[in-house]
């Protein structure tokens, strides 16, 4: 962190050069770019009149396109794109040369967009193409090969060859185009949605610069590895970026991807108060606000955006919620779908149409849905999770099996894809690996505490009693020591397979003490009652001491931590 402080001491260069970038890419039409820069220039404090940076020089080239260049800008920007390129054919400036490929890029993924709306529902989207992809790649590689593009062109280059699907060789342009132009954030996100795994980030030759620490932070929360996401974003707000919009939302992201919904909650609607007629990332708000049935909330927020801009996917997205929320599924469906009308490349909308289809039962549409979401990010552990739960309903284990493995690479430690990977393997009759699954999503912290319910049941099917036993205890203890209020099923059926247990094992001040509890719960009252009767019958006899039934479990596959004798009498269901 310390090095990270250093590097960033003088926040001048930067802000200069953050200037320089917004300036350039804003000249070439890249709107994106300019916003991201823009918002962190706006984070840091002003410069003074004699230190901005002064504008590039003009070559002779420039100069000469000059008009050529401002009249095609002008078309461009109104998005008439074709008009755009006609009058930059024969300009020979680096400038001109960008804008003239990129309105030809540009006006391809109109028309494929436009086609695409008007002859297809959201499910068949990926079978139209951008026609112009084939030429502008002939063209870009004879330069590439000559040596003739620059940082800008770099990029373009590589989103040609993403489209294309030759991933290889796209990751390696878009490393090109961070070394040829290392400031510009495109090309850095661009080779963010490449990047698979951490071994192939650790492979990649980046250039050492400022933004390669947000690169990072930004590729750490794609991978899961929120730890390191939250740590290089917090030095990032140490090192002089904590007024930025940008690094708030990011670590709301983080959080949302590990469940934290309180701090992520609290983050978003401090994002909200910094900058209220923000649309990005409020899809992500929404799903927070869906997970906690926020009715009133996630409404306001829907009208809210509504009021900002009704046809941006964020708030199609915020709209499907709503009506999820509110078992609307059909209504829900249809405004993911207008989202994907937006924009086909919408992860978020993807994922959530699956979820509304699966609602509806429709799960050949939920099937395809998900499918388009793992085309566009192969990392979203939501849509592998999603395909494995529509299997389950088909009755496929084996499919099951390698969806959920999939979500579990990508989440290993989310207890629910491992109970899911558990009862995979329970379908599939390899009880040994369950085990091990079930085991592992209590010690990763059991999300919805089913985990150790789930392993004590298969140790009951297996006759394995004295690791039943065990799961159960551990199970009531974690139960009432937090205070939860569960479902009486659940902490009934644990008391009344412990009062048996220790009955059998001639432990009766214990299977008196369950037998009471089971009296609590409607549906284990008359076996609490005939249990307490048999312990009455048998009080005369020996009474048994129990000594060392909470040693080490007997046998196996789960490893169970000691714990103390239940007991039970302090606290209340």
């Amino acid at each position: 962190m310390a090095a990270l402080c250093s590097e960033f001491g003088d926040l001048v260069p930067i802000k200069k050069q953050l200037i320089s970038i917004i300036s350039r890419c804003k000249e070439r039409g890249l709107v994106h770019s300019v916003k991201w820069a823009s918002e962190l220039a706006f984070a840091l404090d002003p410069l003074p009149k004699n230190e901005l940076p002064q504008p590039a020089d003009f070559t002779e080239e420039d100069s000469q396109d000059l008009d050529a260049f401002g009249l095609a800008k002008s078309y461009f920007d109104l998005k008439e794109y074709d008009r755009a390129a006609y009058f930059l054919r024969g300009c020979r400036s680096q400038k001109a040369y960008f804008l003239y490929m990129y309105s030809r890029y540009l006006s391809g993924e109109k028309k494929k967009d436009d086609e695409t709306v008007d002859s297809l529902g959201p499910l068949e989207k990926g079978q139209v193409r951008n026609e112009a992809l084939r030429e502008l790649r002939v063209e870009l590689s004879k330069k590439h090969s000559a040596g003739e593009l620059d940082g800008f062109s770099l990029y373009l280059y590589g989103v040609v060859l993403r489209k294309l699907d030759l991933l290889k060789e796209a990751v390696d342009v878009f490393v090109e185009a961070t070394h040829a132009l290392p400031l510009h954030w495109g090309a850095w996100l661009e080779l963010c949605n490449l990047i698979t795994n951490i071994e192939m980030l650790k492979a990649l030759s980046l250039p050492d610069c400022w933004i390669k620490d947000f690169f990072m932070a930004h590729m750490y929360t794609e991978l899961q590895m929120i730890k390191e996401a939250l740590q290089k974003y917090q030095s990032l707000i140490e090192a002089g970026f904590s007024k930025s919009t940008y690094i708030i939302s990011q670590i709301a992201v983080a959080y949302h991807n590990i469940r934290d919904i309180d701090q992520a909650l609290a983050l978003f609607n401090e994002l909200r108060e910094q900058d209220p007629f923000r649309i990005e990332n409020m899809d992500t708000f929404s799903n927070l606000l869906y997970v906690r049935s926020m009715k009133p909330e996630l409404s306001y927020l829907a009208h809210n955006l509504v009021e900002i801009d009704k046809y941006r996917v964020e708030t199609c997205c915020v709209i499907g919620n709503y009506y999820s929320l509110r078992s609307q599924h059909e209504k829900a469906a249809l405004y993911f779908q207008r989202a994907l009308k937006l924009n086909p490349r919408c992860l978020g909308a993807w994922t959530l149409m699956g979820h509304e289809y699966m609602e509806m039962k429709n799960t050949s549409a939920a099937i395809q849905a998900y499918r388009h979401a793992i085309e566009v990010n192969k990392r979203d552990y939501r849509a592998w999770y999603g395909l494995g739960q529509t299997y389950e309903i088909l009755k496929m284990p084996f499919y099951c099996l390698y969806y959920y493995r999939k979500a579990h690479q990508l989440r290993p430690n989310d207890s629910r894809m491992l109970v899911a990977l558990g009862e995979s393997y329970e379908k599939l009759s390899q009880q040994v690996e369950a085990k091990k699954c079930y085991w592992r999503a209590y010690s990763v912290g059991d999300v919805e505490r089913m985990a150790l319910l789930k392993l004590a049941k298969l140790h009951e099917q297996l006759h394995e009693s004295d690791d039943a036993a065990q799961c159960y205890i551990i199970y009531i203890q974690d139960i009432f020591s937090c205070g939860e209020q569960l479902e009486h099923a659940e902490v009934s059926t644990a008391l009344r397979y412990l009062g048996q247990y220790y009955f059998k094992n001639k432990l009766y001040d214990e299977a008196s003490l369950c037998a009471q509890r089971c009296c609590d719960y409607n549906d284990a009252r008359e076996e609490g009652k005939a249990l307490l009767r048999q312990i009455s019958q048998v009080r005369d006899q020996t009474e048994t001491s129990s000594t060392d039934l909470f040693g080490p479990l007997s046998s196996n596959n789960t490893p169970v931590r000691r714990v103390s004798p239940l007991d039970l009498s302090s606290f209340t269901p």
